[in-house]
């Protein structure tokens, strides 16, 4: 999405696979994090100043230097826990970085608001049809097979979207 919104993207993973899954979507940049510091390589590709949106669906160890790699006045989005520990942070991070900690919570934003959430759709609609868009399905699964599929987002193991098939 950040592509189809003419935003300059560096893309973190912690595998060569999943990096080279971000750069054929158009990632700019690529951070390898078991390699190198995300927080320094932010640094590195940015001349010292940070990125201005963080979206982060993993938490755990790597949040507090996805914090510290934010510009000033950036904003981390916190989309889930994928990596399965929750992180705490430190309030002065934010304070010295005027910087904003938003949670992404769908399901609660469509159901407070819906207008909104109708509009998101429309345009994620007319950027698939325009192309620019254009979401990996790695793999599908029968409806009798959904706990493999479970298992292996569990474990962290999926590139792309899943896709449980209901009939």
């Amino acid at each position: 999405m950040g592509k189809a919104m003419g935003a300059r993207v560096i893309a973190a993973a912690s595998s060569a696979e999943k990096l080279a899954v971000a750069k054929a979507a158009g990632a700019d940049e690529l951070i390898d994090y078991s390699q190198a510091s995300l927080r320094d390589e932010i640094k590195r590709l940015t001349g010292g100043q940070g990125v201005d949106v963080i979206y982060d669906p993993v938490g755990g160890e790597l949040f507090e230097q996805a914090v510290r790699g934010l510009a000033w006045n950036g904003r981390l989005l916190v989309v889930g826990f994928a990596s399965g520990n929750i992180p705490q942070l430190a309030a002065n991070l934010v304070l010295l970085k005027g910087a904003a900690v938003l949670g992404v919570f769908w399901g609660a934003f469509a159901q407070r608001q819906p207008e909104d959430n109708a509009a998101n759709f429309r345009q994620l609609f007319a950027w698939h049809a325009e192309g620019k868009l254009k979401p990996l399905v790695s793999q599908t699964y029968p409806l009798a097979e959904a706990g493999a599929a479970i298992e292996k987002l569990g474990q962290r193991q999926a590139v792309g979207k899943l896709v449980v098939l209901a009939r």
